[in-house]
């Protein structure tokens, strides 16, 4: 009986289908955070990294993105998880047969999908109400430091639903009476200006949009925003860790978990045409006492009974 043994286990490794899964994101920590979160939900799931899944994961500046998903297809994927608005981009403009399953921006915006309901193409994900997040934070800011009449909004000049951005922070500035002042950069090396330009304008505190550039510098754009004793909301609530006052948005976490049921139902053969693009339903507070102190801010009551992180 032992002579048939190894051949019925060869049968049974080799019949099992190798998935390859590509990712392409902006930054090292969006990969991260997938090897942190995606990747041991996928596992439980049964879809195992050195198993039955074989990954590919990528980084990429704005300049490269296009080029590197080109490369990505070359790996021949069965699916591609694309992070952020430009990587969204790059890969829908280079397939539009393999499966792209996105975190970030609004794929019906971006024009890559018919509805969220039935995205009716190669393209689904889990988008995160960028631009209205934005109008939160703004929101939330001016609640907090309520004797800043001009705040001042960072934004990526790059980032392709930027107006929208705009749009939504203008229309919370204009129902709080405030005078809102934007300023663009492409990365680090315009953040000197930036915030010398935000110093001449007299902004008295800022809020930094959404972008994964703004996530990964966010300790550096905190320690400005400080040494101008300007408050400033970030992006997620991670960010109040990086020295940000506020930091307010989706459970990102959760969500990039999330990402591996998408993955799942593809490798099990759902087409993503038929998977509707969710929403966050899950947001998260978190408020910096030390950087308060620092500035001089008293946090209302009201605001650290919702916060669900206190930095002490």
């Amino acid at each position: 009986m032992l002579l048939f043994a190894a051949p019925v286990a060869a049968q049974t490794a080799t019949t099992e289908k190798v998935y390859r899964l590509g990712e392409l994101a902006s930054s090292r920590e969006s990969l991260d955070i997938t090897r942190a979160e995606t990747i041991p939900e996928l596992a439980r799931l049964g879809y195992r990294e050195g198993r039955n899944v074989l990954m590919n994961e990528r980084v990429a500046d704005a300049a490269a993105m296009d080029a590197v998903a080109r490369e990505m297809l070359l790996n021949k994927p069965d699916a591609v998880i694309a992070i952020g608005a430009e990587a969204i981009g790059a890969m829908a403009s280079a397939t539009k047969t393999v499966p792209i399953i996105t975190f970030g921006a609004d794929p019906v915006r971006l024009g890559l999908a018919a509805s969220l309901a039935r995205p009716g193409g190669n393209v689904t994900g889990l988008m995160i109400l960028a631009e209205e997040l934005d109008g939160k934070r703004l929101d939330l800011l001016a609640q907090v430091t309520p004797e800043a009449h001009s705040i001042a909004a960072l934004l990526h000049r790059s980032l392709s639903y930027r107006p929208q951005v705009e749009q939504a922070l203008r229309s919370i500035a204009a129902k709080r009476g405030i005078e809102l002042r934007t300023f663009d950069v492409d990365g680090p090396e315009e953040y000197s200006g930036a915030f010398a330009a935000m110093h001449t304008a007299g902004a008295q505190a800022l809020v930094v949009t959404g972008s994964p550039t703004f996530n990964r510098d966010a300790e550096l754009l905190a320690r400005r925003a400080l040494g101008m004793a300007l408050p400033v909301i970030c992006e997620w609530a991670e960010n109040a860790q990086s020295g940000c006052l506020l930091g307010y948005g989706p459970n990102r976490r959760k969500m990039r978990r999330r990402l591996a049921h998408y993955v799942a139902r593809i490798f099990r053969g759902t087409a993503p045409a038929d998977l509707p693009i969710e929403t966050p339903t899950q947001f998260e507070l978190a408020v910096n006492l030390k950087t308060a102190k620092t500035l001089g801010i008293d946090i209302p009551a009201w605001l650290l009974v919702r916060a669900d992180q206190v930095i002490e």
